[in-house]
C-alpha cells in the first residue's frame, strides 16, 4: 500500500461535516492538511480541534470558493507552508431547496456558484501544483448527482454538473498521472443545510466513514482508479 506519511492535502469546507471527517482521517495517516472556511476564526477553531485530536499539522485558511483569487492564494499559502500539494478535496457546498416556482433566483445563483464554480475554481487553482506531485483530486458530489427529487432543481443541477465535470476532468488529467474521483454520498450525519446532528442520525453515513473511504482510495495501487464511487447507508429506516 502507498504510504501517506508527509503528504499534503487541501480540503475546502474542512471545518465541519464531511470535510472535517476527511481531514481527521488524513491526519491520522501522517498527512499534513490545510482546511478552509469562509470565516478564518471558524477554520482556526476546527484546525485546533483537529491538531488536538490527532497531533497533526493543520493550516487554517479563509476561502470563499466563489472567488477564484481566494483559491489561487490558498494554494500559494499551502505551498509556502508545506512545500507541496498532493491531494485536493473539493468539498465545500451548500443546499437551497424549494419547488421551482418558489426558488429565488439569488439562491439559485449562490448555490450554482458555490457548488459548481467553486469546484472548478478549486481544481483550476491547484492543478499545476498537483501535476508536480502526480496527485489526487476528489470532488464531493452526491447521490443527488444521478437521482433527482422534488424541491431540488438547483441542488440536483449542481451535483449532476459536479459528477459530469469530474469525469471529464479525470480524462483530461490522467496523462499527467493525476487521479480524479468523485465521491457521491447519500444521507450523511452533518450540519448540512442547517441540520443539527442527533442520536437519531446513527443510521446515516458518518463523516469519518467518508474519511476512511478516501484513505482507502489514496492507498489503492495507482494503476487502478475508482473514478465514481456511490456511498449510501447500509440500512436506512424502513429497509
Amino acid at each position: 500500500m502507498n504510504s501517506l506519511e508527509g503528504k499534503v492535502a487541501f480540503i475546502t469546507g474542512g471545518n465541519k461535516g464531511i470535510g472535517f471527517g476527511i481531514a481527521q482521517a488524513l491526519l491520522e495517516q501522517g498527512m499534513k492538511v490545510a482546511i478552509s472556511s469562509r470565516n478564518l476564526e471558524t477554520a482556526q477553531s476546527a484546525a485546533q480541534e483537529l491538531e488536538d485530536s490527532t497531533g497533526g499539522k493543520v493550516l487554517p485558511l479563509a476561502v470563499n470558493v466563489r472567488e477564484y483569487d481566494h483559491l489561487e492564494s490558498a494554494c500559494g499559502n499551502i505551498i509556502a507552508k508545506f512545500g507541496r500539494l498532493d491531494v485536493l478535496v473539493a468539498n465545500a457546498g451548500i443546499g437551497h431547496f424549494a419547488p421551482i416556482d418558489e426558488m429565488e433566483p439569488a439562491k439559485w445563483e449562490e448555490l450554482i456558484d458555490t457548488n459548481v464554480n467553486g469546484v472548478f475554481y478549486s481544481i483550476k487553482a491547484c492543478v499545476d501544483a498537483l501535476k508536480k506531485t502526480k496527485g489526487y483530486i476528489f470532488t464531493i458530489s452526491s447521490l443527488a448527482g444521478t437521482n433527482f427529487f422534488p424541491t431540488a432543481s438547483a441542488y440536483n443541477a449542481s451535483k449532476f454538473a459536479v459528477t459530469g465535470m469530474t469525469q471529464s476532468i479525470m480524462l483530461d488529467l490522467r496523462k499527467y498521472d493525476i487521479r480524479v474521483s468523485t465521491i457521491m454520498p447519500g444521507s450523511v450525519t452533518s450540519h448540512f443545510n442547517g441540520h443539527t446532528p442527533t442520536a437519531e442520525d446513527a443510521w446515516k453515513i458518518q463523516p469519518e466513514d467518508i474519511g476512511e473511504l478516501l484513505v482507502d482510495l489514496l492507498k489503492i495501487n495507482p494503476r487502478t482508479l475508482p473514478s465514481k464511487v456511490e456511498v449510501r447507508p447500509s440500512r436506512p429506516p424502513g429497509a
